[in-house]
């Protein structure tokens, strides 16, 4: 069943895979941070914003899991 939550559990997981794989967007070398170029530091940033995404994917499941009393289709405990 689709829901809003799962639509925004989705993005979450989603995003990521568009950022870096839109080579485009990044391909440069200005503007520079702290004298690394924009190539390396978006790449990297996409580490942590990665991780944070995932993370809020994940919270936000384990509560659409208990809204729907883990119901139809989760592993027994």
């Amino acid at each position: 069943m689709v829901t809003p939550l799962r639509v925004v559990i989705g993005l979450c997981l989603f995003a990521p895979f568009v950022a870096m794989l839109w080579v485009g967007s990044y391909a440069k070398t200005d503007p520079a941070f702290i004298g690394i170029p924009f190539f390396y530091w978006y790449q990297m940033l996409w580490v942590l914003l990665s991780t944070a995404l995932t993370v809020t994917a994940y919270k936000l499941w384990q509560l659409d899991q208990r809204g729907r009393g883990n119901r139809g289709g989760g592993a027994a405990k």
